[in-house]
This record gives C-alpha cells, sequence and structure tokens, in this order.
C-alpha cells in the first residue's frame, strides 16, 4: 500500500515507490517518487524538487514523521510561505 509501512531499514534496498522515507543525512521526509542509477528520488511532503538520495541514506518514515511533515506543510501553506 502506498505510503503505508516500512520502506527500508538503512539497510541499503531501494524502497518501493509511492512509500515514504527519511533521509537520514537530513532528516528530511519525503515520497519516494523513482529511482535512477544508484540513488533513490525522493519529493517533500506537498510537493516540490526532488531531491537524490543514496539507498543506504534512506529509512522508512513513521506514521508520525508523515504527519509531521504534512502539517508542517499545510501550516507554511496557511502562512503564505508556499503556494
Amino acid at each position: 500500500m502506498p505510503g503505508g509501512g516500512p520502506a527500508v531499514s538503512g539497510n541499503g534496498k531501494k524502497p518501493p515507490i509511492g512509500t515514504y522515507a527519511v533521509d537520514t543525512r537530513t532528516g528530511q521526509v519525503g515520497r519516494v517518487m523513482g529511482h535512477e542509477g544508484p540513488y533513490v528520488q525522493l519529493r517533500p511532503v506537498g510537493g516540490g524538487r526532488e531531491w537524490d538520495c543514496a539507498p543506504e541514506s534512506v529509512r522508512a518514515a513513521t506514521t508520525i514523521e508523515r504527519l509531521r511533515a504534512a502539517t508542517a506543510y499545510e501550516n507554511a501553506r496557511s502562512r503564505g510561505e508556499v503556494p
């Protein structure tokens, strides 16, 4: 199920497209959009520019992490900070 269960556990495996993961280098939560070469492509919650992340630097986002990222985006949007 997209966005559901664990994506990865920092073991270097590429997570399934559509799941949510955390870039452990930055702590940013993103949705897995694809796999390009050796990288996992993540897009921020709420949209925006994708970034590449090495598979060993990705782990599954918890439900709380996904909710926090979505809430932070919605709060920023309501303040007019993002489109």
